[in-house]
C-alpha cells in the first residue's frame, strides 16, 4: 500500500516533467539560435549550446529595421486597448449586474450574443467605416474596435455578481452616487477579475496580427507581430536575427505573468463563480 502511494505520485511527475522539457525545448533552440553567429547557425551536429555566443541578431535587429519603433508602438497600443477594454468593460458589467432595469436579462443574452459571430464577419464592415471616417492607417481607428469586448463584460459581470448587494445598498444609505459606489466600492473590490483580465487583454493585442495588417500600412506605425512578419520576408534566412526577434516579442508577456501571476490564477478560479 505504501509502495503504491509512492509509486503513483512519482510516475506523475515523471511524466510532467518529461512533458515539461518538450515544451521547452523549442524555447531552449530559440535562446541558442538567437546567441549563434550566422555562420554556427549551419553547423553540424546542431550546436545546442553555442562555443562562441555572439550577439550579432540582437544588433542587426535594431540597425537594419526599426525594431525600437515597432516595440513602443506595441507597448502603447497594448497598454491603451488595456485601459480601454477595462474602462468599457467595468461600467457596463456594473449595470447588468447591480442596476435593475426592464429587460436587463434580455438585453444582456442578446449581448452575449454577439459573441457567437466570429470577427472575420463583422471585419469588413468596420474596415469600410474606418475608410468612411479617414481612421485607417492610424492608432485610433486600430483601437476603436476594441472598445466592445462581449468577454470582458461577461467575465467582469459574473464576479461582480458575487459582491454582496449589502456593500451598494449600505453605500446608498450614507448618500454615496452610482459614481462613487462604482469607483469606491466595485473597482476596488474586483482587483482580482481585473487583473486577469488586463493580463489577458494585454497579451492578446500584443499578439494581434491580422488587424493591425488590415489596417495599418505606414512603416512607422507597424506593431511588433507585422515587423517580425516582415523580418521572415527580408532575414528569412538569418535565423538567428529571426531568432532574437522573437524571443524580444516575448519577453514582456512573460515578465507581466511573473508579476502578475497571483492575481491572475485568483481571478480565473473567482471568474467563474456566479
Amino acid at each position: 500500500m505504501i509502495r503504491s502511494r509512492l509509486i503513483k505520485p512519482l510516475l506523475f511527475y515523471v511524466f510532467a516533467s518529461i512533458l515539461a522539457i518538450f515544451a521547452l525545448i523549442p524555447f531552449f533552440w530559440m535562446v541558442s539560435t538567437s546567441l549563434k553567429s550566422k555562420g554556427a547557425l549551419i553547423s553540424i551536429p546542431i550546436e545546442w549550446i553555442p562555443e562562441k555566443v555572439s550577439f550579432e541578431g540582437y544588433e542587426k535587429i535594431f540597425t537594419v529595421f526599426p525594431f525600437a519603433q515597432a516595440i513602443f508602438n506595441s507597448l502603447f497600443i497594448s497598454v491603451a486597448s488595456t485601459m480601454l477594454v477595462l474602462a468599457s468593460a467595468l461600467m457596463a458589467a456594473y449595470v447588468f449586474a447591480k442596476i435593475e432595469f426592464k429587460g436587463r436579462e434580455i438585453v444582456f443574452t442578446v449581448f452575449l450574443a454577439t459573441m457567437m459571430v466570429p470577427g472575420q464577419v463583422t471585419m469588413i464592415p468596420v474596415f469600410l467605416v474606418l475608410k468612411e471616417f479617414q481612421l485607417l492607417n492610424s492608432f485610433t481607428g486600430l483601437l476603436l474596435p476594441t472598445v466592445f469586448n462581449p468577454f470582458a463584460i461577461f467575465m467582469l459581470r459574473q464576479f461582480i455578481k458575487t459582491i454582496h448587494n449589502d456593500f451598494v445598498d449600505a453605500a446608498f444609505i450614507d448618500g454615496a452616487s452610482q459614481p462613487n459606489i462604482f469607483l469606491r466600492i466595485i473597482v476596488p473590490l474586483s482587483m482580482p477579475i481585473i487583473a486577469t483580465l488586463g493580463i489577458v487583454t494585454f497579451m492578446g493585442s500584443w499578439n494581434d496580427y491580422f488587424w493591425p495588417l488590415i489596417v495599418l500600412s505606414d512603416r512607422d506605425l507597424m506593431t511588433l507581430p507585422l515587423a517580425l512578419s516582415s523580418l521572415n520576408g527580408q532575414y528569412g534566412s538569418e535565423y538567428n536575427t529571426l531568432m532574437a526577434g522573437s524571443l524580444i516579442s516575448m519577453l514582456p508577456i512573460i515578465i507581466l505573468y511573473m508579476f502578475a501571476q497571483g492575481f491572475f490564477k485568483t481571478g480565473l478560479q473567482m471568474g467563474g463563480i456566479k
